[in-house]
């Protein structure tokens, strides 16, 4: 990525470098019952599947879905229905803008409802949003990116975090941008190292992580290919990152937190069945048709989204998910999945602690993931 330039009195370019960090470092290590997190996807970390994934176990922290921040003013009410906590777990609020004054009150808004953490994305790639300059767009403007921080901590009373890409293009400012983010008093940073131009293309490189808890003084969290529960445990071991957020390994394994929570006690973790992808459909079902309030088989295209992911841990070449993701209905999809995945023992279905099977491909932070 090209570092941004700003122009100084003398009218020479040079890259923009944030002011010593006056706040004192809040933590040391995160508050949370375990090092877990789960991600913030858009569509998809609702509250419903928040405490669905809660009830799972594991858990340490769930993140909501973003928040975007336009001129629109964001309404008290609308911030009470988004701080919506699952029984006896930390919630992070996301929110996502490039407007300082818009953000700040925002994140005031965001901690008045009662999240336990106001986190910002810049780290989102898709087109729609980089367009707009938000998400990992914000990445190529440190400045900005500064001094939108900067206003949030002003109204943030408590913790303050933020979630970036390795870079734009590159990663070359990658510890820049970090250094950025810690001078602004976040109290914690999670980093995906992929940049934004790879989308979720190649495997993630978990060097980048580990550069970032050597060079930073705050917590670091660890995000990306973390496909096994094993994973986890090895990130924080080749990285040294303070926790692990999981996004699309959830989705694909909702069993992944308590079975990392196991490894981290050092008992057997459980290994699911073809069964038990079928009962997790089926309640999928009975949650979204009461939450959402659809009628009939509306809910069909959220469930064959998670069905596409649960579909991955299936070792048929991918003829089930193709198939499921063809039905017009969802009696169609269940039928289909108790047909042909619930009958699959344990051995049959990629959902070990450990890439048994092995059907995807996980980071490294002791290579490059291409060697």
């Amino acid at each position: 990525m090209r570092s941004v330039k700003t122009v100084d009195e003398a009218g020479s370019s040079a890259p923009f470098e944030p002011p010593p960090r006056t706040r004192p470092v809040a933590l040391r290590e995160l508050p949370w019952a375990l090092p877990t997190m789960l991600a913030p996807l858009e569509g998809i970390t609702h509250p419903t599947f928040r405490r669905m994934m809660v009830e799972q176990g594991g858990i340490g922290i769930v993140c909501t879905e973003f928040v975007r921040i336009t001129s629109n003013p964001v309404s008290r009410r609308h911030m009470g229905r988004v701080v919506d906590h699952a029984p006896g777990t930390p919630l992070s609020v996301q929110v996502m803008g490039n407007d300082v004054e818009r953000m700040a009150d925002a994140a005031r808004l965001v901690a008045a409802a009662g999240a336990d953490v106001v986190d910002i994305n810049l780290g989102c790639p898709a087109p729609r949003v980089v367009r707009k300059g938000v998400g990992s767009a914000m990445l190529k403007d440190p400045q900005l990116l500064f001094e939108v921080l900067c206003a949030m901590r002003s109204e943030v009373p408590g913790l303050l975090s933020a979630k970036i890409r390795a870079g734009f293009d590159d990663a070359d400012n990658v510890v820049r941008i970090a250094r950025c983010v810690e001078s602004a008093g976040v109290d914690y940073l999670v980093v995906h190292p992929r940049r934004r131009s790879d989308f979720y293309e190649g495997v993630a490189d978990w060097r980048i992580i580990r550069t970032l808890k050597e060079e930073l003084s705050i917590p670091v969290v660890g995000n990306g290919d973390c496909w096994y529960a094993a994973d986890a445990l090895r990130m924080q071991k080749e990285t040294g990152c303070d926790a692990v957020m999981l996004g699309r390994p959830a989705l694909r394994n909702p069993w992944i937190f308590a079975q990392i929570e196991a490894l981290y006690r050092g008992v057997e973790a459980y290994r699911p069945s073809g069964a038990d992808i079928f009962e997790w459909l089926l309640r999928l079902r009975r949650e979204f048709a009461h939450t959402f309030d659809y009628e009939g088989d509306a809910p069909i295209g959220r469930i064959k989204e998670l069905v596409s992911w649960l579909g991955r841990s299936v070792d048929d070449g991918g003829r089930f998910r193709r198939a499921a993701l063809r039905e017009p209905d969802i009696d169609a999809v269940l039928r289909l999945t108790e047909q042909n995945v619930a009958p699959l023992p344990p051995e049959q279905i990629d959902l070990a602690a450990s890439p048994l099977i092995g059907l995807e491909r996980s980071g490294t932070g002791l290579q490059t993931p291409q060697d």
